[in-house]
């Protein structure tokens, strides 16, 4: 499958998350593209650590205003009503638990939700961001990332081996197939698309997980 048409439907699948009302962060990555597919009739408000509430989605290429960009340097539009502050009242708001929800990519996830996202060993790492700040401070964490890295590893392991960002942090995991949910067991999976097997999951998916008895298929 084309890598952009992955990302898109990863990022499609995770705005259905979203309810109304709701004050949310999105990451760096396939998280910023949640932006442009907010569902119908809802309003999501979006904050951007680097001191915005009120992110739209992405602007057509006529319509860029050069400094108006999100925390990833991408160029952002604005809804009524937003508001811009600086990075140490966009912090208050993180630390402070005023997002219900964060919406963050992943490097790798573990059967137990610890997260690694900030460092693959080996390479050069500008450091870990507001990453480590969102899986505490938000009510809610959901990881939406490609289930198998570019080299086919997996992502979705049994216990991390990169440099842990939180532990037992995320609540949701989304990807291209597949939507897990962690509570007090551990890992369940809820739902699947239509274009993999359970055979198939189980085969990129290494870590321990719990099967929904009312187990979704999307069909995509």
């Amino acid at each position: 499958m084309d890598e952009e048409l992955v990302k898109i439907r990863i990022a499609r699948r995770a705005a259905q998350e979203l309810p109304n009302g709701s004050v949310v962060n999105l990451g760096v990555g396939i998280p910023t593209m949640v932006a442009d597919y907010l569902p119908d009739g809802k309003t999501i408000y979006l904050q951007s650590e680097n001191g915005m509430l009120g992110v739209g989605p992405s602007p057509t290429p006529d319509a860029v205003i050069p400094n108006l960009i999100n925390a990833g340097r991408k160029p952002v539009t604005e809804i009524a009503g937003t508001c811009y502050f600086d990075s140490a009242v966009s912090f208050g708001m993180i630390r402070g638990g005023h997002l219900d929800t964060t919406i963050i990519g992943g490097l790798q996830v573990s059967e137990t939700g610890d997260l690694a996202n900030w460092q693959v060993p080996g390479k050069d790492v500008l450091g870990a961001g507001g990453a480590m700040d969102l899986v505490v401070g938000a009510k809610q964490v959901i990881v939406a990332t490609q289930h198998t890295a570019k080299d086919g590893a997996p992502k979705i392991v049994r216990k991390c081996d990169m440099p842990i960002t939180a532990y037992q942090a995320v609540d949701v995991l989304i990807t291209e197939y597949a939507v897990f949910r962690f509570d007090s067991e551990g890992m369940l999976l809820e739902e699947i698309t239509s274009d993999i097997t359970l055979d198939e999951l189980k085969a990129i998916t290494p870590a321990t997980y719990r099967i929904s008895p009312k187990l979704v298929v999307r069909e995509v």
